[in-house]
């Protein structure tokens, strides 16, 4: 592209972007961003001169209410009336002290302290001629402190707290007079501080100030009532802010070169159907929040058309002269975005039936996009804590990771010139309409005691960690590996059942047929004739269902296959002695044609599920496992399918997923002797002819402490997966017996419910394996400090959640955590040889196009690669979970449209391709050498297996008549045939 060319192309760019509702090209360009990959967390740092922030506001943090000379704000009053039951008169008493609140800025390593000004403690009454000296001298000795550690002040001017004398001899922000009132006040403070101060805010939130402060009166001053006073208000504030910015501009920025901007906070929306008018909506919503500020200083200095269009004689007008003195008195856009602003404060009526979101990244792009690329100062960001939180804050802290991963993104994927974040906020104190209610401060303070004591919350210490970061740069482990499997590395596919067909289907029609040959060539069913009946044995052949399921299994690629078998219907009254042969037979036919293919059966003997316990009906009827009977009946059923398929399957499951969370410690005292019991008679009556292995399968999701620098964490995880993995694993690749920690947190809690093992059956459980197999899906988190009680496990006193930024889908996508899981297993029981026996996402039936498996297979397997090449994990085999949507919704690797038609997923491909390479070989590598596999001939055995299709024609008349007849080859019939 030529010079010229490519600077018309950037003048169409920026002028596009300069339009009016420019920022609807948001949601369209955001739905188009690749899925899974866009969600991801993004490792990166963030510019080098990137303002890292922290905030408070006076009302909230300063007490103090009338000390010193201070006068009354609104707040003061506002508090006083009605149904509410505390005050801010005392907050976190920030004014008594500096010392502490200083200490805790700098342990945070900001760079910027963002605090507001009382405007009733500067002038008591509102104007200059009140002006209290003690009070100024206060916000001296503050900037003063903030100079000493190094960190710039970010100054507002107006946080909600209006001097209440304005209020109640003007009418507050609803007289025009208050314009000329804060501009005299604003030149004091530029006057006073600004030598000082680089960053200022004249006007916090002026939606909150506007809307709820004069319409709905859900904050100070509470007035309400009155539809129209709002937008009057908003009207005032704006010219408010604009003189202040002019006085600063023409007076103070020549010598201070300072900058000034207003705070304005926004929800962000999403629209609830895929249609233009919907969009519009949104649009709309935003333009009503936030468009109603940002537009008049941003763009043309008027109000957006979608509001005036709707608000018509409401809204008031800006003269032509108004609307220059507006426009552009903003030096950088001030963003607020939390869970006070965002959520609580946005009436329903202004998202015009759109679905709220919680979405900063949008929201920056969408601010980006309106308003022509300011340089954009996110000024108040946070979440909260319920009022009862200590200093364990989780859900603050995962928040707080959220916003700042997206601000990020914002920067290093959209191009959004963000130039500083502020978390919201430094200590708990007075939360507005939620009074004491919530905590949102990095540091929780005891109102309990005489000096506010502050401690930092383990969101601090995150904050801290970022600040000193630069954001969250790239660690070693964060990349993909490149290297490979060995060569005798099972790569394997899992389905919870297979399709069984116990009549069959091929050669079972006796029809006699016309072949109309010299015609169309149709075939016409001869009413009234029939073959004679066949007299032979049922063949493999006979299963159309087998070969089409061996052929899907083929087509992937893998090595090995993994299937359940059932138990109640191999065995339907629980005698071995009379079991169904027919199914047998079938599963035996099946295992026969995988190794024909070159796959090896891996089988399951009873599969645990919630619905049915797929136990024979009489033990079913009786107690299932807690039947003591139940595992012997299990060791003869065991019996019987090593005796019947043992010839074709070499890897054994006895059980697979029996940890599951619902069955009791009694139930699965049963299981572990049930296994032991199946493990024993392969390992002596059939070990030694068929050559093969057995172990059960444990249901493994790995669990994380919230807080990995926090030791309270660390054991709660640790606790948990005592009681979820090593419940069985112990007993069995361990000690013989539970794990140390589950009988001691039980016998702590008094409880008696843990089985003990007699020796007999120590013995008998002690070492029954041979190899360790895992189920793996997700990763949670887990913590001591109790927040949510519908999360909360009382039992063992942890608190589930996950962190916001992982990709869901239900369950959270979380490749780190398989790596994990495998070093627990090597750490815990060593050398084991290890098999991932299922691993998968849940993902739309209906997106053939599956994306998000693709992203799953990829990164999960690469986690399996560093576990083995990098931790020296001893893993033998990846199975991927699941073959069929048809047997197993939403994981197949193959779909189904109406149960007729199969279709290959895109995963299926891309994992057959890893297979392919063995891993993920090192770009330029010689190729691995591998001694190579037979080629799998379906067919090469016909004439020695199978029988053959004859047929004999009767010609007539052009028409042919066929008959088909079965001709038996009597040489070398084998058994595995029938």
């Amino acid at each position: 592209m030529s010079a010229l060319r490519a600077f018309l192309a950037f003048l169409a760019f920026t002028s596009a972007a300069a339009k009016p509702n420019a920022g609807l090209k948001t949601w369209g360009r955001f739905s188009k961003l690749p899925y899974p990959g866009d969600e991801a967390f993004l490792y990166d740092t963030f510019p080098k001169d990137f303002i890292w922030a922290v905030g408070t506001a006076a009302y909230q943090v300063e007490g103090a209410f009338d000390k010193d000379g201070k006068g009354l704000s609104i707040w003061d009053t506002f508090t006083r009336g009605g149904n509410r039951m505390t005050t801010g008169d005392v907050g976190s008493d920030s004014y008594h002290n500096i010392h502490a609140d200083i200490r805790a800025i700098r342990q945070l390593g900001v760079s910027h302290y963002r605090f507001s000004l009382s405007w009733s403690r500067i002038f008591p009454n509102g104007t200059r001629g009140s002006y209290n000296e003690i009070g100024t001298n206060y916000y001296r000795t503050l900037i003063k402190r903030l100079k000493e550690i190094r960190v710039q002040p970010v100054i507002t001017l107006s946080h909600w707290d209006l001097p209440d004398h304005l209020q109640q001899t003007l009418g507050g922000w609803s007289n025009p007079e208050l314009v000329g009132i804060f501009k005299d006040y604003a030149d004091f403070c530029f006057q006073t501080f600004g030598d000082d101060v680089k960053y200022w805010i004249t006007i916090d939130n002026p939606f909150v100030v506007a809307w709820h402060g004069y319409g709905t009166g859900v904050v100070a001053p509470g007035i309400k009532n009155d539809p129209d006073l709002p937008f009057r208000v908003g009207h005032i504030l704006l010219k408010a802010h604009a003189a202040a910015w002019h006085l600063y501009n023409r007076h103070y920025r020549p010598r201070q070169q300072g900058k000034v901007s207003m705070a304005l906070a926004s929800h962000w929306i999403k629209p609830s159907r895929t249609r233009l008018e919907s969009l519009r909506e949104c649009q709309c919503s935003l333009d009503h929040v936030l468009g109603w500020f940002a537009r008049p200083l941003f763009t043309d200095g008027d109000y957006p058309p979608c509001m005036k269009a709707r608000l018509g004689s409401r809204l008031p007008s800006f003269t032509p002269e108004e609307r220059a003195q507006v426009r552009g008195t903003a030096d950088f856009f001030a963003l607020s975005h939390g869970a006070a602003l965002s959520f609580q404060l946005i009436n329903d009526s202004l998202k015009f039936r759109q679905q709220e979101l919680l979405d900063l990244r949008m929201l920056l792009y969408w601010v980006n996009a309106e308003y022509d690329k300011p340089p954009i100062f996110v000024v108040q960001s946070g979440w909260y804590v319920l009022g009862n939180t200590k200093t364990e804050d989780p859900k603050h802290m995962y928040y707080l990771k959220r916003f700042i991963a997206e601000a990020l993104k914002s920067i290093v994927i959209d191009g959004v010139n963000v130039i500083g974040y502020t978390a919201w906020s430094l200590m708990d104190g007075f939360e507005w309409h939620r009074e004491y209610g919530i905590r949102q401060g990095l540091y929780y303070v005891d109102f309990n005691t005489p000096d506010m004591k502050r401690e930092p919350k383990t969101s601090a210490t995150f904050y801290r960690n970022v600040i000193q970061k630069n954001g969250f740069p790239e660690l070693p482990e964060n990349r993909p590996a490149q290297g490979i499997f060995p060569c005798d590395f099972a790569w394997g596919v899992s389905a919870n059942s297979i399709q069984v067909e116990t009549t069959p289907s091929q050669f079972a029609d006796p029809s006699v047929y016309l072949w109309n040959i010299s015609n169309n060539g149709e075939l016409m069913r001869l009413e009234g004739l029939s073959a004679p009946p066949l007299r032979r044995n049922t063949h493999c052949a006979d299963y159309a269902t087998i070969r089409q399921q061996v052929d899907e299994i083929r087509q992937v690629g893998v090595n090995h296959f993994h299937f359940s078998l059932n138990w109640s219907a191999v065995v339907p009254t629980g005698d071995v002695a009379h079991p169904n042969t027919t199914l047998l037979g079938y599963y035996r036919c099946f295992t026969h044609q995988l190794l024909q293919a070159n796959v090896t059966p891996v089988v399951t003997l009873w599969h645990h599920t919630r619905l049915r316990s797929s136990l024979p009906a009489p033990l079913d009827t009786a107690n299932k496992w807690l039947n003591r009977k139940t595992p012997e009946a299990f060791a003869d059923y065991a019996r019987l399918c090593y005796r019947e398929l043992g010839a074709h399957v070499k890897i054994w499951i006895t059980l697979n997923e029996p940890n599951d969370e619902v069955v009791s410690y009694q139930e699965g005292h049963q299981m572990l002797r049930a296994h032991a019991l199946a493990w024993h008679v392969y390992d002596r009556k059939f070990r030694h002819t068929q050559g093969g292995k057995v172990s059960l399968a444990l249901h493994m999701d790995w669990v994380e402490p919230a807080f990995s620098f926090s030791r309270e964490d660390v054991e709660p995880a640790k606790r948990v997966l005592d009681f979820r993995v090593g419940w069985f694993a112990e007993p069995i690749f361990g000690s013989g017996d539970y794990p140390l920690g589950m009988r001691s947190w039980l016998r702590q809690l008094n409880s008696l419910d843990l089985p003990v093992f007699n020796e007999e059956d120590r013995q008998l459980v002690k070492g029954t394996y041979d190899f360790f197999a895992i189920s793996h899906f997700s990763t949670k988190l887990v913590t001591h400090a109790k927040e949510d009680s519908y999360t909360y496990t009382a039992m063992l006193e942890v608190q589930h959640m996950i962190d916001t930024t992982w990709i869901k889908s239900p369950r959270p996508v979380v490749p780190w955590g398989l790596r994990k899981a495998l070093n627990w297993v090597r750490e815990h029981y060593s050398d084991v040889p290890v098999y991932v026996m299922a691993n998968g996402v849940q993902e739309d039936p209906a997106r053939f196009k599956d994306s998000l498996r693709v992203y799953y297979l990829y990164n999960y397997i690469n986690e399996a690669l560093k576990a083995y090449i990098l931790d020296g994990v001893n893993l033998k085999g990846y199975f991927a979970y699941a073959l069929s949507d048809q047997r197993d919704p939403g994981f197949g690797l193959y779909g189904h449209v109406h149960e007729e038609v199969i279709i290959i997923k895109a995963s299926l491909s891309n994992y057959r391709n890893i297979i392919e390479h063995n891993g993920f070989p090192i770009q330029g590598a010689a190729p691995q050498q591998c001694p190579s596999m037979p080629q799998p001939c379906l067919g090469c055995h016909v004439l020695v297996k199978r029988p053959v299709v004859g047929f004999l024609a009767l010609v007539g008349s052009g028409v042919l008549i066929t008959l088909g007849l079965i001709i038996y080859y009597t040489a070398k019939r084998h058994k595995e045939c029938y």
